[in-house]
């Protein structure tokens, strides 16, 4: 787990609200909207997919789903031109299946609690590999709680 600077990419994407248990359906459904999206405007993935969550309800996630890309695209559809913000982020990759995500979050979360971090009210994954060429036990996501003002570090 660190402490680093991200810059900021330019996005397309989705928003929606799904339960935790629809999540990876929606998220396949989502990213291959996006990827016929990004065929028809002859534009290109310029780095791994995210997530980024508004909410922590696992009822009733607000999500949005989404590639960073080289240039501002139009909106079309439920898809969105946007930005990933740039700054400081407490990270830390999760090697392993999405169903263990958890024995990452929560040394994450009682360092955020520990150090008195103020992080956003919301954060983000991105997905380093693909599941549909890697083993579940070598997948990679990076987790990004944004920090908030001058939190001490």
């Amino acid at each position: 787990m660190e402490i680093k600077e991200r810059q900021e990419e330019l996005t397309v994407s989705i928003r929606t609200t799904v339960s935790l248990q629809k999540l990876p359906d929606t998220l396949t459904e989502i990213y291959g909207e996006l990827m016929e999206y990004l065929q028809r405007r002859e534009a290109a993935m310029q780095g791994p997919p995210f997530v980024l969550y508004h909410n922590q309800d696992m009822e009733a996630l607000d999500v949005e789903a989404g590639f960073p890309v080289g240039q501002v695209l139009p909106d079309e559809g439920r898809v969105r031109a946007g930005r990933l913000p740039g700054g400081r982020v407490l990270s830390a990759v999760h090697t392993g299946p999405y169903t263990t995500l958890e024995k990452t979050y929560q040394p994450l979360m009682a360092h955020i609690e520990e150090k008195g971090l103020a992080v956003t009210p919301w954060m983000y994954e991105l997905y380093l590999n693909c599941p549909d060429e890697t083993p579940q036990e070598e997948l990679q996501t990076e987790i990004c709680f944004p920090l908030a003002g001058d939190s001490p570090t």
